[in-house]
């Protein structure tokens, strides 16, 4: 098989990415491991920055995101008992963000790459990347048994943390640097109506806490854990009495409890891989960076850099310049280090860290009161959550 661009994994980076190029006229596979009904099974993050929007805008798969999607203008930090909105539009001048679940942003990509007729292979084992200091890389996969290539001029790894691409770098060409958090989110889905029509970032003495929704009728709330926790150990009732105990009075009294039909413990960490190119192997989303989900920019950041590398792409497709693809890895990187920073700070701020006692403690109180108080730091935070320009 020979195609333009192979793209090694079908979440959200390389299905935007897939889109992208179609839309263009520049031919492209895409490779994953899993099934489509796996990939669609998956619950992740959902608030989405403009700039993502306009993306899956351009991308011709946006449609039911205008239709359902919920438009928040701020949000809340809540400590001393009480909430302290974020106005998002006031304090960037009319910018907010969107609430749309990611599994249905996959879902709105794939329909619409099956409605284009570009060409996604599930299932593919063994997937190998081969000579991309080349002009001529390829991928191999197996099939049944059986083993296909795609040979290609460029290709592009949105495999993930724990895919191939990145592991296939030798690792002198490689540096990675990592923060491991000493907790995780214990995180469950309910069909209840959220407690707030906006999230709620809540510091409490027991931990933290993140009230946030899929849609009007489907809620997504978490409480900080220790790592040692297993799932087993938090029935319904246990995790809903934990959440209201780290909540406002008047939000606590308003939590509409149900039964979970999803519950999980996720650690948190930093990490990011620098380069994001390497000849003609180009990184991009999880599989050159991870951020805490506590700032919202793991997608986020996954589509700035399919911006860069789309740009990139059509650039030399249009008049053969390698100009934005040698530029690419740099221009993302700035934009990854600064949303990694921001992800960073938000974590450090909101959490309750077991080595830094009393100290610690009136430090984080210090900086929320001075955060929620001073116009110039409240515009800072709203100009990182809204997401920063690319």
């Amino acid at each position: 098989m020979r195609t333009q661009v192979a793209i090694i994994g079908s979440g959200p980076a390389g299905l935007l990415l897939g889109q992208l190029l179609t839309k263009a006229g520049i031919d492209n596979v895409i490779l994953d491991r899993a099934s489509k009904g796996h990939i669609l099974g998956r619950v992740r993050a959902g608030v989405l920055e403009e700039g993502t929007v306009r993306l899956l805008d351009q991308a011709n798969a946006s449609g039911r995101l205008h239709a359902e999607a919920l438009p928040h203008d701020g949000f809340s930090l809540a400590f001393d008992g009480r909430n302290h909105r974020i106005n998002l539009f006031d304090l960037t001048g009319g910018k907010r963000v969107t609430v749309y679940g990611q599994t249905e942003v996959t879902r709105d990509l794939i329909g619409r790459r099956e409605d284009d007729g570009a060409k996604t292979v599930y299932e593919a084992d063994s997937v190998a990347i081969h000579d991309f200091d080349s002009a001529k890389p390829f991928v191999t996969y197996e099939i049944g048994g059986k083993t296909h290539r795609i040979s290609c001029d460029f290709i592009t790894g949105c495999d993930g943390f724990h895919g191939v691409s990145r592991r296939s770098v030798p690792e002198n060409a490689i540096h990675t640097f990592e923060r491991a958090y000493p907790f995780g989110w214990l995180g469950v889905l309910a069909e209840v109506p959220p407690v707030s029509h906006e999230l709620i970032y809540a510091n409490h003495p027991r931990g933290f806490a993140l009230c946030s929704m899929r849609s009007m009728t489907r809620s997504r709330y978490y409480v900080q854990c220790s790592l040692d926790d297993k799932v087993d150990a938090w029935s319904d009732e246990r995790f809903w009495d934990e959440l209201r105990r780290r909540l406002p009075k008047e939000d606590a009294e308003a939590v509409t409890t149900g039964p979970s039909f999803e519950k999980s413990i996720a650690p948190l960490r930093s990490f990011v891989a620098e380069p994001m190119r390497f000849g003609r192997l180009f990184l991009a989303g999880d599989a050159a960076h991870i951020v805490p989900p506590t700032g919202a920019k793991g997608l986020n950041l996954a589509a700035s850099d399919v911006h860069y590398l789309f740009e990139g792409l059509r650039d030399y497709y249009a008049d053969l310049s390698m100009a934005g693809l040698d530029a690419y890895s740099q221009r993302a990187l700035l934009r990854v280090w600064k949303a990694v920073r921001f992800s960073w700070s938000m974590t450090m701020m909101m959490h309750r860290f077991p080595d830094t006692g009393e100290f610690g403690q009136k430090i984080q109180e210090a900086e929320l009161d001075y955060l929620v108080h001073s116009r110039a730091a409240s515009t800072a935070l709203a100009e990182n959550y809204v997401g920063l320009p690319f």
